[in-house]
């Protein structure tokens, strides 16, 4: 299994069979190298959207018809792609549990606003924000989407018991480095920890020293670069 940060939110995860895009910002990503956008998306299977700002969804559409795959998200999301046209969605809700190439990928709450923020119309609800336990090849994966804490994380790491957690920390729009080491010191039982939506701006976390300060011994503490797999 490889995982591979694309910059802010986005990752590539390589999982079982399949090959998931999640929340893939690569057009207009300060931190994603233009001339690798192939290397990026090669042998894609699916693009996962954890919601519908401009800096995680705002890419999707053309990814997924330069690929020719389908994009999965919240059902109100699902919906407004399908008026769209030009591409193929899955809707599901929270609870809801997909199998996309032999992994398993649950919809879980997050706690965040979402709306449509992108393109030339005015804004428009887009359901919630969510999260996703993803679940192959001997791991579950949690992908925190943008978040703050919140108590549902006690009950979603005891059911789920993930061991990688995908953290959204960089503050200001998203619980920053001190609350997402809080998060998984009182929640979660994480082997590794990989922080995302920081270093994009400078309004957010520049590195992961504080989180990786407040994380208790024996969790490592990936901080990924882009394009560079992390392997499992």
């Amino acid at each position: 299994m490889k995982i591979i940060w694309l910059g802010h939110s986005g990752f590539r995860i390589e999982i079982e069979t399949a090959v998931l895009l999640i929340d893939p910002w690569l057009n207009g990503n300060p931190l994603f190298p233009a001339a690798r956008r192939a290397e990026a998306l090669a042998g894609a299977t699916h693009v996962l959207l954890t919601h519908a700002h401009g800096d995680h969804a705002s890419d999707a559409t053309a990814i997924a018809a330069e690929c020719g795959i389908p994009i999965a998200c919240i059902h109100e999301v699902s919906e407004w792609l399908n008026a769209q046209g030009g591409v193929q969605s899955i809707g599901f809700g929270k609870g809801g549990t997909i199998t996309l190439g032999g992994a398993r990928v649950t919809m879980v709450n997050a706690s965040h606003s979402a709306s449509i923020d992108f393109g030339d119309g005015p804004l428009l609800p887009a359901g919630s924000a969510a999260g996703f336990m993803i679940a192959g090849d001997g791991h579950v994966i949690y992908v925190s989407g943008d978040t703050d804490i919140m108590a549902d994380m006690g009950w979603m790491a005891e059911y789920h018991q993930p061991d990688i957690g995908i953290l959204s920390c960089g503050g200001h729009y998203t619980m920053d480095m001190d609350r997402a080491a809080y998060a998984a010191r009182k929640y979660f039982n994480f082997r590794t920890v990989i922080p995302c939506h920081y270093r994009t701006f400078p309004i957010l976390a520049q590195d992961a020293s504080v989180l990786r300060a407040g994380l208790p011994p024996g969790i490592e503490l990936v901080e990924p670069e882009v394009l560079v797999p992390i392997g499992f």
